[in-house]
């Protein structure tokens, strides 16, 4: 199983965000690509920050109360980015995974980013490889 790789399980459409968008038009933009979060990147596809969920609740909870819209991503997210690379171990990520690390992660070579990876995607791969082995014992 050691072979399974990130690049055969990421998202390579997942939803970002610019450091400049208003956080109306991300929340907007993650309902509809219903992920629980997403990188923030610039105009290099170089991922600068991450929003979540979690990050947007905690913001538009005090915006809300005084319904304004002046606050944006920037304000919102996230700066330290743990990111993995496409050739990275799904089983070494899954390791990482059952700590109270993030449920998604940004996939990143060369420094541009390709997509994410989620827990639900490593679980795919895990389920598919096992299910490999039940048709096929060794």
């Amino acid at each position: 199983m050691e072979s399974l790789k990130v690049k055969d399980y990421m998202n390579v459409r997942p939803v970002t965000f610019s450091e400049s968008m208003s956080l109306s038009v991300a929340l907007d933009k993650l309902l509809t690509a219903k992920q629980i979060g997403g990188p923030v990147i610039n105009e290099y596809k170089q991922v600068i920050g991450f929003l979540s969920e979690q990050d947007m609740i905690h913001t538009l909870l005090k915006v809300g109360y005084h319904c304004q819209d002046s606050h944006t991503v920037k304000d919102c997210m996230r700066d330290d980015v743990l990111t993995v690379s496409s050739d990275d171990s799904i089983i070494e990520l899954a390791q990482i995974m059952t700590g109270q690390k993030p449920k998604i992660y940004p996939v990143v070579d060369n420094g541009q980013l390709l997509g994410v990876i989620t827990r639900r995607d490593v679980l795919t791969a895990i389920s598919t490889h096992l299910g490999d082995c039940f048709k096929h014992p060794l």
